[in-house]
């Protein structure tokens, strides 16, 4: 298992490239304080929550404010390969809010299945059209009941952040990307 594991990481690396390079940030007026995105994720999780708070400070610390976020729902399944469905709006302050649907499929060791509402972190974002295609990463999941978990999806030159909080019994690490989309559909690729 381990050595799959670690394969399964060489092999995203090799693929997507290192994620530890700081990322640009808009300029002020375009991003987004932790405090606000806090207020905002909790509104929208339903209550305020010590574990949105570290999540997202530990998300701004490695890549800076994000000039947008999306709020949403998704759902996910997954028997070694899976798939996963969601809708949302995109926030920004100089583009207004935009509808997002997404859908991706996902391969690795995965069982399971989640429903979860979603924060999404965006970064690099000069025009909402940067927003749309696929965007690749890594995914572990470890939970029977619920909390909150980050993941780091990576494009052309935005990055997304997703901050997921659900409910489901789900376990495993997968390997897959994320389609943004105008429109929904049940095409997961």
């Amino acid at each position: 298992m381990r050595i799959a594991l670690v394969r399964l990481l060489i092999l995203f690396t090799l693929v997507f490239g290192s994620l530890a390079p700081a990322m640009a940030q808009g300029s002020v007026s375009d991003s987004y304080s932790s405090d606000e995105l806090v207020q905002r994720g909790s509104a929208f999780f339903g209550s305020i929550s010590q574990g949105l708070a570290s999540v997202v400070e530990r998300a701004v610390s490695q890549f800076g404010l994000p000039n947008g976020y999306i709020l949403g729902e998704e759902a996910g399944g997954a028997l070694f390969a899976g798939a996963r469905y969601g809708e949302g709006m995109l926030y920004t302050r100089n583009a207004g809010q935009v509808p997002l649907f997404w859908q991706g499929p996902s391969v690795g060791f995965d069982v399971g299945g989640d429903g979860s509402r979603v924060m999404v972190l965006v970064y690099n974002l000069s025009s909402i059209q940067d927003v749309y295609g696929r965007f690749g990463g890594i995914a572990g999941s470890a939970y029977v009941v619920g909390g909150f978990g980050m993941t780091v999806l990576r494009g052309e030159t935005v990055v997304m952040v997703p901050i997921r909080s659900g409910v489901g019994a789900r376990l495993g690490v997968n390997l897959g990307y994320l389609n943004f989309t105008q429109q929904p559909t049940w095409n997961p690729f």
